[in-house]
């Protein structure tokens, strides 16, 4: 896949089984079989992400965890801003590989 921008991701994405656009707090988000495995957050893209593809994510400039609230970053979620969206591609596949139902 090379999409580089959120709608480019959900027109490559939701052709895949149990991939669809939704909404999570407000937030586009992409699921997969109800769960929520990425999302658009201001123009940057949100990932829930594990071991070394979250490791991967966060050594990317200008990457942090999500902390939508302020003071309670979500662990498992990495935004990676716009200016690296050519890596977004890579990091949603393997947000949804992480959270496919097994």
């Amino acid at each position: 896949m090379n999409a580089n921008t959120y709608d480019e991701l959900v027109s490559d994405l939701t052709t895949q089984p149990g991939v669809t656009a939704s909404k999570m707090f407000g937030m586009p988000t992409l699921k997969i079989g109800g769960k929520a495995f990425a999302g658009n957050h201001d123009g940057d893209m949100v990932f829930k992400l594990s071991g070394e593809a979250h490791a991967r994510a966060l050594a990317i400039p200008g990457a942090h965890l999500f902390d939508p609230m302020g003071g309670r970053p979500m662990k498992e979620w990495v935004v990676v801003p716009a200016a690296q969206s050519v890596l977004w591609a890579d990091l949603a596949d393997a947000a949804l590989e992480y959270c496919a139902p097994r």
